[in-house]
């Protein structure tokens, strides 16, 4: 069984979460526990829990088996990736996020629309990247990239 029974975020990792952001969070963890595809290379099977952190500019992604054997081999790995290759596409996402949220204030429905679309085009070009980044290490679907790229845009929000 290769997927997430249990997703969370390293708390000394987040530097700033607004309510709303909060619950963006918690939509993703809720929607990547109900539906996800995960599997470590090399791993025989889980269910996994999940830690996702940030250590030196590197997304830590830190696995344990759900119930691991009694010699706890293979019970425990980390994943580090570099998030240079993410930056400019997590930069890009969070200026267009923020026009958004202010558009939908005072914007006329189709500036609202075709910023949602750039949102989610750009959402979808930085989960493609994760994805990406993960071959070889962690095998993942689309969807379950979709939001862990989210949660990675959590672990990189400041104030």
């Amino acid at each position: 069984m290769f997927r997430l029974s249990q997703v969370a975020l390293d708390q000394v990792s987040v530097v700033y979460r607004s309510r709303a952001i909060a619950q963006e969070c918690e939509v993703a963890i809720s929607d990547l526990l109900d539906a996800n595809s995960f599997r470590p290379e090399g791993s025989p099977g889980g269910p996994y829990h999940l830690r996702l952190g940030l250590e030196e500019n590197r997304l830590v992604l830190d696995i344990r088996l759900e119930s691991p054997p009694p010699d706890a081999a293979g019970a425990h790995r980390k994943v580090m990736l570099s998030l240079t290759p993410l930056r400019k596409v997590v930069k890009d996402y969070f200026v267009v996020c923020e026009s958004y949220y202010k558009a939908i204030r005072t914007a006329p429905p189709h500036q609202i629309e075709a910023l949602d679309m750039a949102r989610k085009t750009l959402h979808d070009e930085g989960a493609a990247e994760l994805k990406k980044r993960l071959d070889g290490k962690i095998e993942t679907d689309f969807d379950t990239a979709r939001r862990l790229f989210t949660l990675v845009c959590v672990l990189q929000m400041r104030g």
